[in-house]
Protein backbone atom coordinates (compact mmCIF):
# COMPACT_ATOMS: atom_id res chain seq x y z
CA UNK A 1 0.00 0.00 0.00
CA UNK A 2 1.23 3.24 -1.01
CA UNK A 3 0.14 6.63 0.66
CA UNK A 4 0.98 10.20 -0.76
CA UNK A 5 2.13 13.49 1.08
CA UNK A 6 -1.24 13.98 1.96
CA UNK A 7 -1.73 10.75 4.28
CA UNK A 8 1.69 11.05 5.46
CA UNK A 9 0.78 14.96 6.71
CA UNK A 10 -2.59 13.28 8.41
CA UNK A 11 -0.66 10.33 10.05
CA UNK A 12 2.22 12.78 11.82
CA UNK A 13 -0.36 15.22 12.61
CA UNK A 14 -2.81 12.36 14.39
CA UNK A 15 0.83 10.57 15.57
CA UNK A 16 1.47 13.86 17.38
CA UNK A 17 -1.85 14.76 18.31
CA UNK A 18 -4.38 11.55 18.72
CA UNK A 19 -7.25 13.60 20.26
CA UNK A 20 -7.54 16.02 17.08
CA UNK A 21 -11.06 15.59 15.80
CA UNK A 22 -11.21 15.13 11.42
CA UNK A 23 -12.61 19.09 11.30
CA UNK A 24 -9.54 20.13 13.52
CA UNK A 25 -7.20 17.70 10.67
CA UNK A 26 -9.07 19.01 8.11
CA UNK A 27 -8.22 22.96 9.04
CA UNK A 28 -4.55 22.58 9.60
CA UNK A 29 -4.00 20.25 6.73
CA UNK A 30 -5.97 22.67 4.47
CA UNK A 31 -8.24 20.54 3.14
CA UNK A 32 -12.18 19.76 2.97
CA UNK A 33 -13.32 17.90 6.02
CA UNK A 34 -14.59 15.17 3.77
CA UNK A 35 -11.10 14.57 2.41
CA UNK A 36 -9.84 14.29 5.43
CA UNK A 37 -12.51 11.85 6.61
CA UNK A 38 -12.45 9.75 3.52
CA UNK A 39 -8.86 10.07 3.97
CA UNK A 40 -8.22 8.55 7.43
CA UNK A 41 -11.44 5.92 6.18
CA UNK A 42 -8.77 4.48 3.78
CA UNK A 43 -6.36 4.56 5.79
CA UNK A 44 -7.75 2.48 8.56
CA UNK A 45 -9.64 0.58 6.05
CA UNK A 46 -6.22 -0.90 4.34
CA UNK A 47 -4.72 -1.16 7.92
CA UNK A 48 -2.34 1.63 7.28
CA UNK A 49 -3.73 3.22 11.32
CA UNK A 50 -4.34 0.42 13.10
CA UNK A 51 -5.66 1.99 16.14
CA UNK A 52 -6.44 5.16 18.47
CA UNK A 53 -6.22 4.15 21.37
CA UNK A 54 -3.31 5.83 24.15
CA UNK A 55 -0.02 4.37 24.37
CA UNK A 56 0.62 3.19 27.35
CA UNK A 57 3.51 3.05 29.29
CA UNK A 58 4.63 -0.15 30.91
CA UNK A 59 6.69 2.10 33.51
CA UNK A 60 3.87 4.24 33.96
CA UNK A 61 1.86 1.24 35.65
CA UNK A 62 5.25 0.50 37.93
CA UNK A 63 6.84 -2.46 35.49
CA UNK A 64 10.14 -0.95 35.33
CA UNK A 65 12.12 -3.81 33.96
CA UNK A 66 11.91 -4.92 30.17
CA UNK A 67 13.62 -8.25 28.92
CA UNK A 68 13.64 -9.43 25.80
CA UNK A 69 13.32 -13.62 26.22
CA UNK A 70 14.03 -15.95 23.60
CA UNK A 71 12.85 -19.66 23.31
CA UNK A 72 13.33 -22.95 21.81
CA UNK A 73 9.83 -24.55 21.47
CA UNK A 74 8.67 -28.36 20.75
CA UNK A 75 7.41 -27.64 17.14
CA UNK A 76 5.41 -30.98 17.01
CA UNK A 77 1.83 -29.00 17.38
CA UNK A 78 3.64 -25.73 15.95
CA UNK A 79 4.01 -22.19 17.38
CA UNK A 80 -0.05 -21.36 18.00
CA UNK A 81 -0.61 -23.15 20.70
CA UNK A 82 2.61 -22.11 22.57
CA UNK A 83 1.87 -18.33 21.76
CA UNK A 84 -1.56 -19.15 22.92
CA UNK A 85 -0.43 -19.58 26.65
CA UNK A 86 2.04 -17.34 26.46
CA UNK A 87 -0.71 -14.80 25.76
CA UNK A 88 -2.20 -15.56 29.04
CA UNK A 89 0.65 -14.00 30.94
CA UNK A 90 0.06 -10.47 31.40
CA UNK A 91 3.51 -9.43 31.50
CA UNK A 92 4.02 -10.83 27.81
CA UNK A 93 3.89 -8.02 25.19
CA UNK A 94 4.51 -9.28 22.47
CA UNK A 95 5.39 -12.91 20.73
CA UNK A 96 7.40 -13.35 17.28
CA UNK A 97 8.06 -16.46 15.75
CA UNK A 98 11.76 -15.80 14.70
CA UNK A 99 14.37 -17.60 12.28
CA UNK A 100 17.80 -18.96 14.03
CA UNK A 101 18.51 -20.13 16.79
CA UNK A 102 15.63 -19.97 18.94
CA UNK A 103 11.77 -20.11 16.97
CA UNK A 104 10.09 -17.13 19.43
CA UNK A 105 11.19 -13.85 20.67
CA UNK A 106 9.03 -12.15 23.48
CA UNK A 107 9.13 -8.89 24.93
CA UNK A 108 8.21 -8.76 28.76
CA UNK A 109 8.18 -6.89 31.84
CA UNK A 110 8.27 -6.99 35.21
CA UNK A 111 8.08 -4.99 38.06
CA UNK A 112 11.88 -5.54 39.28
CA UNK A 113 14.63 -7.98 38.47
CA UNK A 114 12.93 -10.86 40.85
CA UNK A 115 9.99 -10.41 39.70
CA UNK A 116 11.44 -11.08 35.85
CA UNK A 117 12.35 -14.22 37.34
CA UNK A 118 8.82 -14.93 37.98
CA UNK A 119 7.67 -14.05 34.92
CA UNK A 120 10.48 -16.48 33.08
CA UNK A 121 9.40 -19.26 35.55
CA UNK A 122 5.69 -19.10 34.17
CA UNK A 123 7.15 -18.84 30.78
CA UNK A 124 9.69 -22.17 31.11
CA UNK A 125 6.33 -23.68 32.90
CA UNK A 126 3.97 -23.49 29.03
CA UNK A 127 3.77 -26.83 27.52
CA UNK A 128 6.21 -26.83 24.72
CA UNK A 129 8.96 -24.45 25.84
CA UNK A 130 12.06 -26.15 25.98
CA UNK A 131 14.52 -23.70 27.19
CA UNK A 132 14.11 -19.86 27.25
CA UNK A 133 17.55 -17.20 26.57
CA UNK A 134 16.31 -14.08 28.50
CA UNK A 135 18.22 -10.37 27.83
CA UNK A 136 17.78 -7.53 29.91
CA UNK A 137 16.66 -3.84 28.59
CA UNK A 138 19.32 -1.33 30.02
CA UNK A 139 18.14 1.49 27.86
CA UNK A 140 15.76 2.10 24.75
CA UNK A 141 18.02 5.18 22.65
CA UNK A 142 15.56 4.78 20.12
CA UNK A 143 11.95 3.46 20.98
CA UNK A 144 9.18 1.74 18.63
CA UNK A 145 8.80 4.32 16.02
CA UNK A 146 7.08 4.47 12.62
CA UNK A 147 6.73 8.08 11.83
CA UNK A 148 9.97 8.02 9.86
CA UNK A 149 8.66 5.79 7.60
CA UNK A 150 5.73 7.75 6.93
CA UNK A 151 7.72 10.64 5.98
CA UNK A 152 9.98 8.59 3.85
CA UNK A 153 7.18 7.43 1.49
CA UNK A 154 6.08 10.19 -0.13
CA UNK A 155 9.94 10.99 -1.00
CA UNK A 156 10.24 7.41 -2.49
CA UNK A 157 6.63 7.22 -4.13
Amino acid sequence: MTIDELDARLIALLTEEPRLGVLECSRRLGVARGTAQARLDRLVARGVITGFGPDVSPEGLGYDVTAFVSMEIRQVAGHDPVADQLAAIPEVLEVHTITGDSDLLCRVVARTNADLQRVIDRIVDVQGVLRTNSIIVLDTPVPYRVLPLVADVPRRG
